[in-house]
């Protein structure tokens, strides 16, 4: 359908068409596109039936791997990832649906292969190098196929690759996991923006939802501070690597939302200055432990400006959604400024209330907060509701 568009445009443009055939035109190819036998139960059903059919195959392979030689697994193996791409080849004239279903479960079990076929030779283990090879072969997936399932796996796995390899080369050293936040935050948003309004709607949903997650998680580790992680600290992150760092960080995102200009630069580029500023929202705190080993602990908290920060964000995510008429976005931001207001007052208000006015307050919040941010939601959910009504019109 994006392809037709194009074409249908190009042609009213030429004079070619006008506006009546266009919309008959769009209108049989998407009947064409939408069999009436493709309702939500049969999508249901493929989605449960992959990832059923690959963790029986997983437990079938786990259950008898130490029965079966070196030469037999690796046969095995390559079985594995043949079988379910064959098999998928052969539906594709009579069962697209199935076919794409079976085409990722023999990419999914590609990662699988790659990890067992080193076990078997033991090959020199470095882990992103496997993978590496993963993203390859989903890349090529993508490349042959050019469906959506074997899209979001490569495009979920390329900066999968990009993290682990940066966080092996930093392994030990103090200060990695601001940075390894900082580029689960960068990315995230950057995949939170880049496909809305996508018409690929398998891509979008399933890299909302790890994006989603991803942001929360990087927020987590850029709230843990420069403190050393753990007694094999190296010292600070040498120059190279918090080089390569912020070209993971900064450099690649920013050029891939080059291709979304008006809808991922700037949530992008808001969620780089924030990156700077979270780490540094931190002030030293010193606790003195009783007993017969007693001795000063000082350990690093989020100060009130962490709060600020983690909030503004949330505030402008769903701000953004609003401008990109995005109910998901909104959601999401609305979400995300629940959390961050929970967050300050378990953190810095609960204690200080008491047990009893800590939990009175607490229900007080969950009401009225509730009730506030429910109303809002829905104001600016009509609010997109509306503009996408007037441009239809």
């Amino acid at each position: 359908m994006p392809d037709l568009e194009s074409y249908l445009s190009r042609w009213q443009v030429a004079g070619l068409i006008d506006a009546d055939l266009a919309a008959r035109i769009r209108a049989h190819e998407g009947e064409r596109q939408r069999p009436a036998g493709m309702q939500w139960q049969v999508v249901v059903a493929l989605i449960f039936g992959g990832i059923l059919l690959a963790a029986g195959v997983a437990l079938f392979v786990n259950a008898h791997w130490d029965q079966i030689s070196p030469l037999g697994r690796y046969l095995l193996v390559m079985a594995m990832v043949c079988v379910f791409h064959l098999v998928g080849g052969l539906a594709r004239p009579r069962f697209a649906a199935l076919s794409t279903t079976l085409h990722a479960v023999g990419t999914l079990s590609t990662g699988a292969a790659i990890a067992l076929v080193g076990q078997i030779f033991n090959i020199q283990e470095h882990w992103p190098a496997a993978v590496l090879l993963w993203a390859i072969a989903a890349c090529l997936g993508w490349l042959l196929l050019r469906d959506q399932a074997q899209q979001t796996i490569a495009v979920l796995l390329i900066p999968a690759w990009l993290i682990c390899e940066w966080a092996d080369a930093a392994q030990g050293y103090q200060g990695s996991g601001v940075y390894i936040g900082r580029i689960l935050a960068v990315w995230a948003v950057l995949y939170l923006t880049h496909f809305l309004n996508s018409q690929r709607k398998l891509v979008w949903g399933i890299t909302f939802t790890a994006a989603a997650t991803a942001l929360i998680v990087g927020t987590v580790f850029m709230l843990e501070g420069w403190d050393a992680e753990n007694w094999r600290s190296l010292g600070f992150l040498p120059l190279h690597l918090r080089l390569w760092g912020w070209l993971i960080i900064a450099v690649f995102p920013l050029l891939i939302a080059f291709f979304r200009l008006r809808q991922s630069l700037i949530p992008v580029l808001t969620m780089l200055a924030a990156s700077l500023l979270l780490p540094a929202c931190r002030y030293l705190k010193t606790e003195n432990y009783t007993g017969p080993y007693a001795h000063p602990y000082t350990h690093s908290e989020p100060n009130i400006f962490a709060h600020i920060v983690v909030t503004a964000m949330a505030i402008f995510l769903g701000w953004w959604g609003v401008r990109q008429n995005s109910k998901s976005l909104v959601n999401y931001g609305i979400v995300g400024f629940a959390i961050s207001v929970g967050w300050f007052y378990f953190t810095d208000l609960f204690d200080k209330l008491g047990r009893s006015l800590g939990l009175i307050g607490l229900g007080v919040l969950f009401l009225a907060g509730g009730w506030a941010l429910e109303r809002t939601r829905r104001r600016l959910i009509s609010h997109i509701a509306g503009a996408t009504a007037g441009k239809a019109q």
